[in-house]
């Protein structure tokens, strides 16, 4: 018998013990909170003992229920639970009332809840329940269901959706729910794409159901009809041997994790990619240099240039895993869930992501290789913003893989002009200022390609002269290294 007179269930006990809690209820030692329920604890705790033994308390009350409509979709949270039972009725207990709903029983996919005889349903019958019509709250809404079915897209992606339907399709019939089965069907097919998006009602996922984030697009329509129209220059690859890879490599990653606030002295973040040295206090730091090295040295990959098709949600999910792969909190490979910004700058819906990142590839073959199809590479990644965070160091890894694809110079970016270049951006993104944006990047194309990387002592110190470690613009301006003389 249980001894901590906490809580008596009589389906838990043997006969001997019922008698045995029956006499200490007539004595006083006991209380009795509803038939079958006892407790030596104050009135006035019950509803807090109700709630903390709730699932104990219903696998006595009701064996072999099935957590049902609403209940099922918050998880069992609330102050009333609804259960799928063999017949229907109303029970109130302190702090809980039970809707006993008269429905199927355990089915394919309810799982047992802590080993007992009641179960949790999968997520075909949550979804079959919560889509039949009830006057009494007992279900979802539906703007609350596609918000969910968006969630489960958006972890586990679009084949998951797909799965989800089927098996909704399957169970349907055991539970008399053909037509919640087939409206369901519509709601999925809509914001896979696939269906008319008529039969959406949240904002979410009639904007999913669009596809992409037109907004975002039409920026990328500006720049890619500007790019046509400005001539661009073409500076060729002026790291052409192993050596001066390497060292162009390590000046791009190092320079690239600066602007995104990973801030090593150079010497020190040489001996990170040059010798394995990982700093003892900062290895995920470290991890970040030596994933933008890798990325830029490694011909598989600063070869790479961006899939002009639905290739490049693999092809940036592989990336940034790869990258960020020291970096678990940030889920590395994995496409955003919650909204992202940037100051004021407010990027892609997590639920835009796919599409607008596969319909603005479908513009890179609109513009020249080289310089004009690498801005556009990275203005799509900047402005998408895909990931929680790395997202722009990936962006200006694919803006050089372009660049590199097409034998031309890769563009580093000085600390001094971290501020120039998010300025041009910001008039990109939020103007749809091409010309600028343009003009700023093919400067810093040809400062890049102004220096010699064989030898890496002297091509930091021909840096350090041009000022590109300064932070300040009020206090220093980056000087090409054919006027440092002049100077």
């Amino acid at each position: 018998m249980r001894r901590d007179d906490l809580l008596f269930l009589n389906a838990e006990l043997t006969p001997a013990e019922r008698r045995a809690v029956q006499r200490r209820v007539k004595a006083g030692e006991l209380h009795r909170i509803s038939p079958g329920i006892a407790t030596a604890l104050p009135a006035e705790e019950w509803p807090a003992l109700i709630q903390r033994e709730k699932t104990r308390i219903l696998a006595a009350l009701f064996p072999g229920a099935v957590v049902g409509y609403k209940s099922a979709f918050d998880a069992m949270q609330g102050p009333v639970m609804h259960l799928a039972y063999t017949y229907s009725r109303a029970v109130e207990l302190p702090g809980l009332k039970v809707e006993l709903v008269k429905a199927p029983p355990r089915l394919e996919g309810d799982q047992p809840i802590s080993g007992r005889d009641i179960y949790f349903p999968g997520h075909p019958r949550i979804f079959l329940d919560n889509m039949t019509r009830s006057k009494t709250g007992r279900t979802a809404s539906r703007a609350q269901l596609e918000q969910r079915l968006l969630s489960i897209a958006e972890a586990q992606g679009d084949e998951k959706l797909s799965d989800l339907r089927l098996q909704i399709e399957a169970l349907a019939p055991a539970m008399g729910r053909a037509r919640e089965a087939k409206a369901l069907g519509k709601i999925i097919g809509a914001l896979l794409g696939t269906q008319s998006p008529k039969s959406l009602k949240s904002p979410a996922g009639r904007a999913r159901s669009l596809g992409h984030d037109a907004a975002c697009v039409a920026r990328l329509d500006a720049l890619v009809n500007a790019l046509r129209k400005t001539p661009m220059p073409v500076v060729k690859d002026v790291a052409t041997t192993a050596a001066a890879r390497q060292n162009f490599a390590f000046l791009e990653s190092y320079f690239s994790n600066f602007i995104e606030g990973t801030e090593f002295e150079i010497e020190e973040a040489r001996s990170i990619v040059m010798e394995g040295r990982i700093v003892e206090n900062r290895p995920r730091d470290s991890h970040d240099i030596l994933g933008v090295y890798r990325q830029a040295s490694h011909p598989g990959w600063r070869m790479q240039p961006l899939a002009a098709s639905d290739g490049i949600l693999v092809q940036l999910q592989e990336r940034h895993a790869d990258m960020m792969g020291a970096r678990p909190e940030v889920s590395p490979g994995q496409f955003k869930l919650v909204k992202n910004r940037a100051g004021t700058t407010l990027f892609v819906e997590p639920g835009l992501v796919r599409g607008t990142l596969v319909e603005g590839a479908k513009r890179l073959n609109d513009v020249e290789q080289g310089l004009p199809r690498a801005l556009a590479a990275m203005l799509l990644v900047a402005d998408v913003h895909p990931f929680v965070d790395g997202n722009g160091r990936l962006a200006r890894l694919m803006m050089n893989a372009e660049l590199s694809y097409a034998n031309q110079c890769r563009i580093i970016v000085p600390t001094l002009y971290r501020e120039s270049y998010l300025d041009c951006l910001r008039a990109m993104t939020r103007e749809s200022d091409a010309a600028l944006y343009s003009k700023a990047m093919m400067w810093i194309r040809d400062w890049t390609g102004s220096f010699d990387y064989g030898d890496a002592d002297k091509t930091i110190e021909t840096m350090r002269r041009c000022n590109a470690f300064e932070r300040s613009p009020a206090n220093h301006r980056l000087l090409q290294p054919n006027k440092l003389n002049a100077a």
